[in-house]
């Protein structure tokens, strides 16, 4: 029973692990680029578009986490003025149109990556294929939708915050 509460623990967080490892890689090529720069005087030529890769896969891989912990930006005070026959209303809504928005992005960022794929668009200096820096959208999206529904109705701990 340990054993499947700790392989559901680290399958619910391996967004968050793909975001702290990316973002580690992200802090040690910045900081040996300044010294790469500034101190040595060879600067990389190739940092910026690994950055650039490295800033994306942050943002999309923690997206679904920022759902599941309840950390992306909220205005709820507007939502608790109503009575709460209203504030339910509300909330199905609110559900509608994050899942309405998903969606549609999830559909377009298909396309974008179709289109890399159809015409081989790479990076500049290291050739890094742009499906593989921006494919992360879609899976990002989807894991958006799953964090979502799992945060507002099956995640004990949040509803008993809320209580």
């Amino acid at each position: 029973m340990k054993r499947e509460s700790t392989l559901k623990k680290v399958i619910f967080n391996l967004d968050i692990a793909v975001a702290a490892i990316v973002l580690i890689v992200l802090i040690v090529l910045t900081f040996a680029g300044v010294i790469m720069r500034y101190i040595v005087g060879k600067p990389f030529t190739w940092l910026e578009e690994v950055q650039l890769f490295c800033m994306v896969w942050i943002v999309f891989s923690a997206a679904g986490a920022a759902y599941r912990t309840g950390n992306h930006v909220a205005i709820e005070m507007v939502v608790e003025m109503f009575p709460k026959s209203v504030q339910k209303v509300i909330e199905y809504v609110i559900d509608v149109v994050v899942v309405a928005t998903i969606a549609y992005l999830f559909y377009a960022s298909i396309g974008f990556i179709q289109v890399f794929l159809k015409n081989g668009r790479s990076s500049s200096i290291l050739h890094i294929p742009m499906w593989l820096q921006y494919g992360i959208a879609p899976v990002s999206y989807f894991i958006s939708v799953i964090s979502y529904f799992y945060a507002k109705y099956f995640d004990k701990s949040r509803k008993e915050e809320k209580a």
